[in-house]
């Protein structure tokens, strides 16, 4: 596997790793999945559901309980992360400071998220990194398989002309470094609020910004 940091190419996720949103969209999600029927709590959403679109949440319960999601429940969904994300979506610490520092040393970054095309453009817009990344915004509207499929990583390195082997992909979820490692990428699992054992097959494992600076080669202020 190539090493971080001489890497071609840093393929960020979104949603944990840019901005702080698992602990708002998970909080969301526990709460309307609840109301639907499927009693779920904050940690049930954070250990099942995280790095995964809507749509495998509602295969996943579907092959559990045989019942699907109530009709509507996707918009009423998006509508209430939106109103969350609008209110309280942070980035998370250190990251703008260290997209200048990949930016200033002249390395390729771009974004490859699960989220749909709206809310990542929102989660972007919001926290104020939007413009470190102008049109390298690949999400899960590109493929026909999400993650832990490749495609969505493997679209993101043609796109930005980079060998897949060259790219490192920086992901806070099993679903992501499954398919970070299905696309032959080197993988940093960034563990803040996932358990660290949980990302056991990624590459390197860190936890914070500061552990990510150092294994992509990084100086960023304290």
């Amino acid at each position: 596997m190539r090493d971080p940091a001489d890497a071609d190419l840093v393929i960020f996720d979104c949603d944990g790793v840019l901005v702080d949103s698992e602990p708002i969209a998970n909080r969301v999600l526990a709460v309307l999945l609840t109301e639907a029927g499927f009693p779920t709590s904050y940690e049930d959403s954070v250990c099942r559901y995280m790095g995964g679109t809507l749509d495998r949440v509602r295969a996943m319960l579907r092959a559990e309980t045989g019942r699907d999601l109530p009709t509507g429940f996707t918009e009423h969904y998006r509508a209430r992360l939106i109103e969350a994300f609008e209110r309280d979506l942070r980035p998370v610490p250190g990251m703008a400071e260290l997209l200048r520092a990949l930016s200033r040393r002249g390395t390729p970054f771009c974004v490859a998220s699960s989220s749909p095309r709206d809310r990542l453009a929102l989660g972007l817009r919001v926290t104020g990194l939007a413009s470190w990344f102008e049109h390298r915004v690949y999400c899960a509207d590109d493929v026909t398989r999400g993650k832990p499929a490749p495609d969505l990583f493997l679209h993101a390195a043609v796109r930005m002309g980079i060998d897949p082997a060259d790219a490192v992909v920086v992901e806070d979820s099993v679903p992501g470094v499954d398919a970070a490692t299905a696309a032959g990428m080197t993988s940093i699992g960034y563990a803040a609020l996932t358990p660290p054992d949980r990302l056991s097959a990624a590459t390197r494992v860190v936890r914070d910004t500061t552990g990510l600076a150092v294994e992509l080669g990084l100086t960023i202020p304290g």
